[in-house]
């Protein structure tokens, strides 16, 4: 009895390394339960820049998110001084700057982009010296929204991909059965693994439906290995490979959404340290960690690689594993740096036909949205919070889904203001401020 509870003791102290048996099989779990989300956007910034789908340049930004993801990790686990939760924090490109990033590139390139990655890491950096004091400006009904938000205006993009890529209507192929077929198996076995299997192969269902949807694809001839074969074994980042210019769209946008996700950082650290330890997160913890999210997000846009923030997915794997040890999720930063270093992984997953990479985006764009509605269920639903829900989503989504509308506006208010996030949480923050609650409510 005394020896199970000074081993439970143990699994809870974030300072103890277990046995290297165990240490790198969970270290590898936390990177599979990640591994999907983690590339997937540097996928769609790819191709909004216009980069061939597969083509080196692709390929590098692959690289780029899995070596800073896994730098950005070890920075919270290892600490860097103040910098860093010390935490099995894991950190990977967040979904949530996809709304920001598709315009900027599309509208003022690649060097605009990741100069407003690198200011708005720094930013973000600064915000963890304050975090405490700006917690109360999101509450579960803004931070639903902006959740809710950022599912709803990914949606479309898991269809497009889905059915081939391009939506143009009389392409040849485009909504094809093939497409659509390798879609459903990545969503048909994604699902299957989630329901009916346990512990590592549940974490990584959607991978795994991945790695279905691809190996189906191989002998239907809709994988090309060319580049993967002309790929190197190894290469170093490069610096400001993308160029760098400041743009003002770009700055404001990367800056306004580092707010949201530093918000995001801080439930994501008390999550680990109540459902791993048993305890409230420190306030050195809070801070070290959100300066961490800056610090990694600078440091990646620097080499081409896009904005970190901690993954809510892990907090759930510390949680169910019972396992509260930094050490463990160390041991999977440092799987994702040395991969990130290997171009040839990045060509392989280059070469993922986009129809596949549609079936995960749909499942996992879906589960955004259905956190977002998880977030808003702890909400008390009065005509008030019904009225910024729907003025902050009708705008929101409504000027995104027809950009023409604001087409006399400036440029760089024009970006911000059709991404389709941006409006909405500004919108939810500043009714949530200034709209009062009544007594009729």
């Amino acid at each position: 009895m005394a020896e199970a509870l000074a081993n439970q003791a143990l699994l809870r102290d974030q300072n103890h390394l277990p046995p290297l048996r165990q240490a790198v099989p969970l270290g590898i779990q936390h990177v599979l339960a990640m591994f999907a989300s983690n590339i997937t956007p540097a996928i769609i910034v790819s191709l909004a820049a216009g980069f061939a789908f597969g083509s080196g340049e692709m390929v590098y930004m692959i690289q780029m998110v899995m070596v800073f993801a896994g730098v950005a990790t070890l920075i919270q686990t290892v600490g860097l001084g103040p910098v860093g939760a010390r935490l099995p924090v894991v950190q990977g490109t967040s979904f949530a700057f996809i709304p920001v990033m598709v315009p900027v590139v599309k509208s003022a390139g690649m060097a605009a982009l990741f100069g407003g990655i690198v200011i708005g890491g720094l930013f973000h950096f600064l915000l963890g010296t304050v975090i405490g004091r700006i917690r109360n400006l999101l509450p579960p009904l803004v931070t639903g929204i902006v959740v809710l938000t950022i599912g709803l205006a990914l949606i479309p993009v898991g269809i497009k991909y889905a059915a081939g890529g391009v939506p143009l209507i009389g392409k040849p192929g485009f909504g094809g059965l093939d497409h659509w077929g390798l879609a459903l198996v990545v969503i048909f076995v994604t699902l299957g693994l989630k329901f009916f299997a346990r512990g590592m192969v549940s974490a990584a269902a959607v991978l795994i439906g991945l790695v279905a949807g691809y190996l189906v694809a191989i002998p239907l001839g809709m994988v090309d290995f060319g580049r993967v074969a002309g790929a190197a074994w190894f290469s170093v980042p490069s610096p400001l490979h993308f160029g760098f210019e400041i743009n003002a769209a770009a700055i404001i946008g990367m800056c306004l959404m580092s707010v949201v996700s530093a918000i995001e950082t801080v439930g994501d650290i008390s999550g680990i340290t109540k459902g791993g330890a048993g305890r409230e997160a420190s306030d050195r913890e809070i801070a070290g960690g959100t300066m961490a999210d800056g610090l990694g997000t600078a440091l990646s846009g620097l080499f081409g690689g896009l904005p970190n923030t901690s993954f809510s997915q892990n907090v759930g794997l510390v949680s169910m594993t019972g396992v509260m040890s930094r050490h463990v999720v160390t041991i999977g930063a440092l799987f994702l740096v040395f991969a990130g270093l290997i171009p040839k992984v990045g060509a392989v997953i280059a070469a993922m036909p986009i129809a596949v990479l549609g079936g995960g985006v749909i499942v996992m764009f879906g589960m955004v949205v259905s956190a977002g509605i998880n977030m808003l269920s702890d909400v008390r639903w009065t005509r008030r919070n019904m009225v910024i829900l729907a003025i902050s989503l009708s705008v929101g989504l409504g000027l995104q889904a027809v950009p023409e509308s604001l087409q006399h506006l400036p440029a760089t208010l024009k970006i911000l203001l059709t991404s389709g996030l941006l409006p909405a949480a500004t919108l939810a923050v500043v009714l949530n401020l200034c709209l009062p609650e009544t007594a009729e409510d």
